[in-house]
């Protein structure tokens, strides 16, 4: 059981490999889920691949048989745990891309929508079914969730606990390409060669100006990204971004 992170290139890529429970989250797992990314930020690639070993699951969600009998006080840290370790993709510099294939349920939808991209294999089922145990989203469903897709919608497969394949996840706006995919790598270097060589700095800022662009007033919303635009102009990818457009030559973004 574990959770490796190996570099490709100058793409990280880590893989949930507890393949004779589907990928299933337990706290051991998800304690080597936060390391292993910590580790990817200190790498500091172009971007972190996530992915599910054996192909048959991106991750089947949380270790039900671990859960059971646990007092609340247990249950409410082990949400905040995997809250903190999933939110840690928030947070890094680069972009991550969720590699789906087989199934992402539950916590391992969670942990695919806490990724900046996401790309699905036909034949993907993806979902939050955790009310129908009597539970619901621990890991941020409930909040990621309604952003990707909207609030009627979010409530409506909560609810049902109802699983979507690939092509309608692709319809929702829940994963942004669908495409065969044999090789986890290669199907995300493709993914994201739309991006460029490297993503700027200015890749943090406009992503966390889009996240407040759904809790903001307009007119808050407006200031932050005249805050964001000051910060960002001042970094080495801007000065070397404007100075690529005059001399009509590639940038050489170094992420700073």
């Amino acid at each position: 059981m574990g959770v490796h992170l190996k570099m490709h290139g100058d793409l990280a890529v880590m893989t949930l490999d507890r393949q004779e429970a589907m990928n299933a989250l337990n706290a051991e797992m998800i304690g080597r889920i936060a390391a292993a990314i910590d580790a990817a930020a200190a790498a500091s690639p172009r971007a972190l691949l996530v992915t599910g070993a054996g192909g048959k699951a991106f991750c089947a969600g949380a270790d039900v048989k671990e859960l059971l009998g646990q007092d609340g006080d247990q249950q409410g840290e082990n949400a905040r745990r995997g809250q903190a370790a999933f939110t840690k993709l928030d947070r890094l510099a680069f972009p991550s891309l969720a590699v789906i294939r087989g199934v992402a349920l539950g916590g391992g939808l969670e942990l695919a929508m806490a990724c900046s991209f996401r790309i699905a294999a036909p034949g993907t089922k993806l979902g939050l079914p955790e009310l129908r145990l009597g539970l619901l989203p621990g890991y941020g469903g409930t909040q990621r969730l309604p952003r990707i897709v909207g609030a009627a919608r979010a409530l409506e497969l909560i609810a049902s606990g109802r699983l979507v394949d690939a092509e309608e996840a692709l319809a929702i706006g829940l994963v942004h390409q669908v495409r065969a995919i044999t090789d986890p790598v290669q199907a995300g270097e493709e993914f994201l060669a739309r991006f460029g060589e490297r993503q700027p700095a200015a890749f943090r800022f406009a992503r966390d100006a889009v996240a407040q662009a759904q809790v903001l007033p307009l007119a808050e919303g407006l200031e932050l990204e005249a805050r964001l635009f000051s910060q960002v102009s001042q970094t080495e990818d801007a000065a070397e971004g404007m100075r690529a457009f005059i001399e009509k030559r590639k940038p050489r973004f170094v992420g700073r």
